[in-house]
């Protein structure tokens, strides 16, 4: 017991999403700071930037591991989440969709990267961006397709709906839900998944590091608490693809509806 109380734990904080700049640019009044965040985001575009390149530069008709791989992920892209989504018209959004896909995902990985440990999904500014791309490419596709009026009167009013609840009630309920919510729930999703999974893995890697400090007995909680880290570094893995996903699926799914032509 003595040697419990010897050793101090310092629980994951908010603190760890607070970060000073490593350089700053200024431009006129604007200043600009690059920080570990922006690091991120820096490398995620790297690396997404070279696994295309590297796997698309030379392409042959028996394709090396390097082609194979990423001819393997484009194609998951456009036969899972862009032609079911839309159809004959999923060649023209597959630029956005895998980019969607593969940035998110690359930006995911960075959580369980020792030396990062940290998504840049777990700061709100950058899966709020990418939501916003979505919101402003769904609309302006809606809006080009059937014009403004057109594009409102398709998103807001359910047609089979009696007259008397069609305007007064579900017109507003729709609007919102189309229009207003769907950003903040892009967002939300994306933010909340590696928010939590930061502070879970913290939690139990900094545990298992203080029970090893302590010694002794408190070995065997260590070693639990060490073990389970490691799943959910297995688990976090497994979230990262699944959020790109679900990110490019509902994006597909948002411009499809933005085209149709009913409600």
């Amino acid at each position: 017991m003595t040697g419990l109380l010897a050793a101090t734990f310092e629980p994951p904080s908010t603190k760890d999403f607070v970060f000073g700049c490593r350089f700053s640019l200024s431009i006129g009044s604007l200043d600009l700071c690059f920080n570990f965040i922006i690091l991120l985001l820096t490398l995620t575009t790297l690396f997404v930037l070279a696994f295309f390149y590297f796997g698309l530069r030379k392409p042959k008709v028996v394709p090396g591991k390097w082609q194979l791989l990423t001819e393997l992920g484009i194609g998951f892209v456009r036969e899972n989440i862009a032609t079911p989504m839309l159809g004959h018209e999923a060649a023209g959004f597959m630029p956005l969709l895998a980019t969607f896909f593969f940035f998110i995902l690359f930006a995911n990985l960075f959580e369980v990267i020792p030396g990062f440990s940290l998504s840049p999904s777990s700061r709100l500014a950058f899966p709020f961006t990418l939501a916003m791309v979505s919101w402003f490419t769904y609309n302006g596709v809606g809006i080009k397709r059937h014009g403004f009026f057109g594009y409102l009167r398709n998103t807001c009013i359910i047609k089979a709906a009696p007259w008397w609840i069609r305007y007064p009630l579900l017109m507003p309920i729709e609007f919102i839900s189309n229009i207003i919510v769907r950003p903040i729930t892009l967002t939300v999703r994306l933010w909340a998944n590696f928010l939590a999974g930061h502070f879970l893995l913290a939690i139990f890697f900094l545990g298992a590091w203080f029970f090893f400090q302590t010694g002794g007995i408190a070995y065997l909680p260590g070693i639990f608490s060490y073990g389970l880290g490691v799943v959910l570094v297995a688990f976090e893995i497994f979230v990262a693809a699944l959020q790109a996903f679900i990110f490019a699926v509902l994006s597909a799914s948002y411009i499809g509806q933005a085209m149709a032509e009913e409600h």
